[in-house]
């Protein structure tokens, strides 16, 4: 059994204007600190182990539905666990 941890954020270039609105909350609660947010998605998924190219899987997986490529970058963790 593969768990893939799935991380997706916005690129550099692109406006977040959840991550402003984010920011401004915090400073409205007196986190003046914070000088920056960028909102973004984590998903696990759990692919079983008869999958034979869990990373071309993924790949494929990410570009195709889970993140949109024109707009977001996208970065993953494969862990190999057990089943008992």
């Amino acid at each position: 059994m593969y768990k893939v941890k799935v991380y997706i954020t916005l690129r550099e270039s692109v406006l977040d204007p959840q991550g402003s609105a984010v920011k401004q909350a915090l400073h409205s609660m007196e986190f003046k600190s914070v000088e920056d947010v960028r909102v973004g998605k984590y998903m696990e998924l759990t692919l079983p182990s008869t999958v034979e190219n869990v990373e071309a899987a993924v790949e494929e997986m990410c570009h195709r539905l889970l993140a949109n490529p024109v707009i977001e970058d996208y970065r993953y963790e494969i862990e190999e666990s057990v089943s008992q």
